[in-house]
């Protein structure tokens, strides 16, 4: 649904910028853009040796299959004062926390579109971050001025973190001097039902799942008499109760949550936003910093509504990133950089931080 909403979108917007500028304004939308595609890879975990004593001694070796990372992509996000410009191919490995950030540098139209195709430690993930946005700064001489807004259409996957949403928003800006801007507005995100846990209706009053029977209706099956315990298809998974309990149960719980989960249809929730945007760049130091607070979300009453799984009629998302540095002299400088998220019960971060000193 979310794919076919994004391809939709960028149909529609195509069609709209061919059918309402001309070569000249389509020229400028392309200008400066960059086009990108990448292939990273390395060492994952070493091989492991696992023992057992069953049928006399045995040794397997798990073999964990090497990393990769493969990114395309096609950006057009103006640079700020602080990020590095040293570096003359894009990657695919780039951090780009200002990305986040929800007015650009430079007024006007700013996009990303980005894909990676990963495996990290023997499991594969798809992670996405497109966004079109648009930021008005018209120079009016008035701190109230209608023609301060921000507009901002993203889609971001991070299979790591297990999150992925659709999200759109508008936003009124009240520039506060030079560096500052505060920012209201409406955000509407479509995402699967966070909080539902497919789980809840085997729960038992005494906080047990009736694990056995939940393996039985997915259609495993249970010899107590030979201790046999077989899958779907046939196979042996299990001759002990233990091994049944600690190994193949789990896996069963974890398939069928996510079965569950994909069968469900994604929600759209509404929220007022509030936020600020702060950036300062001089050579020796610099502070880039961004917030947004959703505090209030419409109830639509929907079955799956996120309200339905939380304890108060409302709760708090929030957003935000810091990128600070300073050089304190010609050899010693200092940086700290990161960005966090979250949103219903996910959360999901990145950071870093160090200093760099020049010995001669």
């Amino acid at each position: 649904m979310v794919k076919r909403l994004i391809i939709l979108l960028l149909l529609v917007s195509n069609i709209i910028v061919a059918q309402t500028f001309g070569k000249e304004e389509i020229k400028g939308l392309l200008k400066f853009s960059t086009f990108y595609a990448a292939i990273n890879g390395g060492t994952s975990l070493s091989d492991v040796d696992v023992f057992s004593v069953d049928n006399g001694l045995s040794t397997q070796t798990v073999s964990t299959p090497y990393d990769y990372n493969f990114t395309v992509g096609l950006r057009k996000i103006a640079r700020f004062g602080y990020e590095n410009k040293a570096q003359t191919f894009y990657d695919g490995t780039e951090s780009n926390y200002s990305d986040a950030a929800t007015v650009g540098k430079v007024k006007g139209v700013e996009y990303l579109f980005e894909v990676d195709y990963k495996r990290q430690e023997g499991v594969n993930y798809m992670d996405q971050h497109h966004f079109i946005r648009f930021s008005s700064d018209e120079g009016c001489a008035d701190e109230l001025c209608v023609n301060f807004f921000a507009l901002k259409l993203e889609y971001l996957e991070d299979g790591f973190a297990d999150i992925k949403y659709f999200e759109a928003s508008e936003r009124y800006r009240h520039r506060k001097g030079k560096n500052l801007s505060w920012n209201i507005g409406l955000t509407h995100r479509l995402a699967e039902p966070y909080g539902y846990n497919a789980l809840d209706e085997w729960m038992l009053d005494n906080g047990n799942i009736h694990y056995t029977y939940l393996a039985l209706q997915e259609g495993y099956n249970v010899n107590v008499a030979n201790s046999t315990y077989t899958d779907p298809d046939g196979n042996v998974v299990a001759t002990s109760a233990e091994v049944w309990e600690a190994v193949v149960i789990p896996e069963v719980l974890s398939d069928y949550s996510e079965k569950k989960r994909n069968e469900l249809k994604k929600t759209i929730q509404h929220s007022i936003v509030i936020g600020f945007d702060y950036y300062k760049y001089t050579k020796q130091t610099w502070l880039h910093a961004w917030a947004s607070l959703m505090p209030y979300h419409y109830d639509d009453g929907s079955e799956f509504s996120y309200h339905n799984y939380i304890e108060d009629d409302q709760w708090w998302d929030y957003s935000g990133g810091l990128i600070y540095g300073i050089k304190v002299n010609k050899s010693l400088g200092y940086f700290v950089e990161g960005k966090y998220n979250k949103y219903w019960n996910r959360e999901w971060y990145d950071f870093k931080l160090g200093m760099n000193y020049v010995i001669f």
